[in-house]
């Protein structure tokens, strides 16, 4: 082909348009942690922020997590009764907290998904 370009952006585009499908099938507890992730790395999303350091730091990761599932907690959207509930919301939090920094780090100013 002389000019495979176009075919690149449209496989991108693909898996952009697969990710969002693949969101929209969350469970709704799954949609909710993931809004109020996805406002506050919106907070971080600045040059020079620690989501964008080659090697975040695991503690940071960690503290982030806590801080949005305080937030879960207040808003009234993590129901949190057992000691082991509140680990598994904090670990499912800390997952999607991962994932959301993934795609954050590998988005160009276009919004498309580079790997």
């Amino acid at each position: 082909m002389a000019y495979p370009m176009p075919l690149f952006y449209q496989e991108e585009d693909t898996v952009t348009r697969d990710l969002e499908y693949l969101q929209e099938m969350y469970p709704v507890e799954a949609k909710k942690y993931q809004k109020v992730i996805a406002e506050t790395l919106e907070r971080l999303d600045y040059e020079g922020s620690m989501i964008y350091d080659e090697y975040p730091d695991k503690w940071q990761i960690y503290r982030l997590t806590q801080i949005i599932v305080d937030k879960l907690k207040q808003s009234g959207d993590a129901e949190i009764g057992t000691e082991t509930e509140n680990e598994d919301i904090t670990a499912f939090v800390q997952v999607l907290l991962c994932y959301e920094i993934y795609k954050k780090r590998h988005m160009n100013r276009n919004g498309i998904l580079k790997f």
